[in-house]
């Protein structure tokens, strides 16, 4: 197995250009354990450490734009003001050590349908940033995924970034596991409300193939909330909107039985937790607006 240490992000292009077959790795939280349990055997490692530029958080027309290497710990601790939604996401992942070196950029690159950031990437419109020696491209996150832990990249793309503009409203998390911490979710799912567009933004985890949205839900509730006026004056939401939006969160769902959690399960622990997270964002929204008042 051949083993590649750029240094600089040209280099790394460069390298992933010429050895294609060539592996990523960084925090090596995912590629480790499939290493470990011979899983998989590339022909190559690409060891992105050294690349600084993957290590830095920037801004960037109007976007927060996190590099592929920066760890779930600094998004916490540094972001977790302005991304809410993906700094509690970050909270749930692994164990302090886990979360000390895996990244958004290894859990995008990994595509599994649990994956924690993708909820909360979806809910909040994020988008992926690919580099290649050919250029770099732009793909919303809702396209990344192309099936069970599969993705967009060419044999010599690499994602260099994540960008996602501050939050403008509410944004919540929830996943639920046999334990509370080092879970692989049964299901989770991210909410963000955008009342600047008069939006609602939602993620479901670990219950489809890939993780995706659900537009009908989004819909919905956007809907109900303009129509009541309720985002310029707002009131406690009725238990029917907040039951017809788990409903439609669950909908959207397409769940298997497995190990951790039947389909059944999955899907009402889906409507639960929509009905939650609606609750507990909602909540908060009208706090901010009386605030404000």
């Amino acid at each position: 197995m051949d083993f590649l240490r750029p240094a600089t992000l040209a280099e790394a292009l460069e390298a992933k250009a010429a050895f294609g077959e060539a592996v990523p790795i960084a925090g090596g939280t995912d590629v480790m354990v499939e290493l470990n349990f011979d899983h998989r055997r590339p022909a190559a490692l690409l060891d992105l450490n050294r690349v600084a530029e993957l290590h830095e958080h920037t801004r960037v027309d109007g976007q927060v734009r996190i590099g592929a290497s920066v760890p779930y710990a600094r998004i916490i601790a540094e972001l977790g003001a302005e991304l809410p939604g993906l700094a509690m996401a970050s909270r749930t992942v692994g164990s302090p050590q886990i979360r000390n070196r895996g990244s958004v950029g290894g859990n995008l690159g990994a595509a599994s349908p649990a994956g924690d950031s993708h909820p909360a990437l979806l809910a909040a419109g994020a988008e992926v940033e690919i580099a290649s020696v050919r250029g770099t491209r732009l793909v919303p996150v809702a396209e990344f995924y192309t099936g069970v832990k599969r993705n967009v990249l060419a044999a010599d793309e690499l994602i260099t970034a994540v960008r996602l503009r501050p939050a403008t409203g509410p944004q919540q998390f929830s996943k639920i596991g046999s334990r509370n911490a080092m879970v692989i979710a049964v299901c989770a799912f991210g909410l963000a409300l955008h009342p600047e567009q008069e939006r609602v933004g939602t993620g479901v985890g670990s219950a489809a193939p890939t993780p995706r949205r659900a537009p009908e839900a989004e819909e919905f509730l956007a809907a109900e909330l303009t129509d009541r006026g309720l985002w310029t004056s707002p009131r406690p939401l009725e238990d029917s909107v907040k039951r017809r939006f788990g409903e439609l969160v669950a909908a959207a769902a397409s769940p298997i039985d497995d190990v951790r959690g039947s389909a059944a399960y999955r899907k009402h622990a889906l409507a639960v937790m929509a009905r939650r997270t609606l609750g507990w964002a909602w909540d908060e929204y009208r706090e901010g607006s009386r605030a404000c008042a």
